[in-house]
């Protein structure tokens, strides 16, 4: 087996920008691109982001590319700002911007995500992980153009939805899923393997503001930017419940995973969303097929906290130390 090739696909925030710089540190897979959606902020600011974090990071040569920006069922783009990531999705700190030029689709109506991911399955079969960290549209709509080319792909570790706790949108439904319930839906109904790591593992995974103080002694650039963005975080979840010591590991508990997958306990089953009434969004078992003996969700339900916290604060200080 040949060496891993990642692709992250962001709708870049706060925890996103920490994924992205834990991937970026982790030798076990190369970074070929950065593909793109709506979700914490709209597309646009999304790619942005995910330029500027790049260039932060001294990582230029990792391609951005250009995703959905709005929902299967919407008909407008998405355009809001989620509260929880600030104003610009980086907690209102701003990033010098990048002067690349994401990768766009070649007509109207394309989209330069599915063509970078269909082509990747296709070129590294096995050896590609795919990490999608906010709404699954783009996945979605790579299904619908070529499933046999994702069925290819080695592993896709997903987050979001919850299984054994509420939402943290409705009692129901989380963030990523509620954005696109008919993508999700789609994505578990469709036979293809994934990972879903969701609010029960990403929940127990907290970073407090001591951590930060460690970033701020590196002096570059990076951490200092990376200190203010994710004080921001610290501070909207302790501002909101004031039991927690910090901040949500989400996107990074995702990526950590991914790269190597003993860090949880799953549960294996078959999932399907629910697209109508109060629990629009709810990620939950598929009657019709809960008896079928192949499962095709591995639900992560427990997770190696100090082994993850190890490995998360390592690769964010080699990150973030990058002059």
């Amino acid at each position: 087996m040949g060496a891993k090739r990642l692709i992250l696909d962001l709708d870049l925030g706060i925890d996103d920008a920490m994924a992205l710089a834990c991937a970026l540190a982790s030798p076990e897979a190369e970074l070929i691109g950065v593909t793109t959606v709506f979700g914490n902020v709209p597309r646009a600011q999304s790619v942005a982001n995910c330029l500027a974090v790049l260039e932060l990071l001294g990582h230029p040569e990792v391609p951005v590319v250009e995703g959905a920006d709005r929902a299967l069922a919407a008909t407008e783009p998405y355009t809001t700002m989620v509260d929880v990531h600030g104003t610009n999705g980086m907690g209102g700190v701003e990033l010098p911007a990048s002067r690349r030029e994401p990768v766009r689709a070649a007509e109207t109506g394309g989209n330069a995500a599915v063509d970078f991911l269909l082509e990747a399955a296709k070129r590294y079969g096995e050896d590609l992980i795919f990490v999608p960290t906010g709404p699954l549209t783009n996945l979605a709509l790579a299904l619908e153009r070529d499933a046999d080319a994702v069925r290819r792909i080695g592993r896709i570790v997903l987050m979001g939805g919850a299984l054994t706790q509420p939402g943290n949108v409705t009692p129901g439904a989380e963030a990523n899923i509620a954005n696109d319930p008919e993508a999700a839906d789609a994505v578990f109904r469709s036979g293809v393997p994934v990972t879903m790591v969701g609010l029960d593992v990403t929940h127990q995974v907290q970073l407090a503001q001591t951590e930060l103080d460690r970033w701020r002694a590196l002096g570059t650039p990076a951490a200092d930017a990376y200190a203010q963005i994710v004080g921001y975080y610290i501070d909207f979840y302790v501002r909101r419940s004031p039991y927690l010591r910090g901040c949500a590991l989400h996107d990074p508990l995702a990526v950590a995973v991914a790269l190597d997958p003993s860090l949880v306990e799953t549960f294996a089953t078959n999932l399907k969303v629910d697209l109508e009434g109060p629990f629009r969004g709810r990620t939950i078992g598929d009657p019709e097929r809960l008896a079928d003996p192949h499962k095709t969700t591995e639900v992560a339900l427990k997770v190696d906290l100090e082994r993850f916290e190890t490995i998360f604060k390592e690769r964010m200080l080699q990150a973030l130390s990058a002059k």
